[in-house]
């Protein structure tokens, strides 16, 4: 439990506590990965913001991709169960990239933020995807189906396609 510090206002107390739930309850409701690629840099990059590329690795119903914060991704998905809904929110050109994730007609929405490092003649790639309690309690948006999905996507398909050259 959270004590009040010396003469620490309460309100203090409060948002100490109020951060303090909001980071455990973050760890609990999101997840992170990390893979290494024997590529540089740029070529992971490219991977994650061309069109073309993206349809290989990422998935082939896109239709259209611009790393441009407030562009929304272009998918032939009309016939889908699940439409993806999703909307660039973050790039710093070479080394971040980020997208919600949300699906039309369900509640929830996360947030995936792709992190790029050079580490040497490597390239390490963080992915982190935040709030799946936001969705519903069901199997398909469950973490575990979540981290499987990050793991053929990048572990598997993003590797072939950069490093088979």
């Amino acid at each position: 439990m959270t004590e009040k510090k010396n003469n620490e206002p309460v309100a203090a107390v409060c948002y100490r506590k109020k951060r303090i739930m909001e980071h455990s309850n973050s760890a609990k409701t999101s997840l992170s990965k990390e893979f290494i690629y024997n590529v540089p840099t740029e070529q992971v990059w490219q991977a994650l913001t061309d069109a073309d590329k993206m349809r290989v690795w990422y998935f082939p119903q896109l239709k259209n991709f611009k790393p441009i914060v407030g562009y929304k991704f272009q998918f032939n998905d009309d016939d889908a169960e699940y439409q993806k809904d999703w909307i660039v929110t973050q790039v710093v050109e070479g080394t971040r990239l980020a997208h919600n994730w949300a699906y039309k007609g369900y509640p929830g929405s996360s947030e995936v933020i792709f992190d790029i490092f050079s580490e040497g003649d490597t390239t390490r790639l963080r992915v982190r995807q935040t709030d799946l309690d936001s969705f519903p309690k069901d199997s398909h948006f469950s973490k575990e189906r979540f981290e499987w999905g990050w793991d053929n996507l990048l572990g598997r398909n993003l590797k072939q396609l950069i490093e088979s050259k």
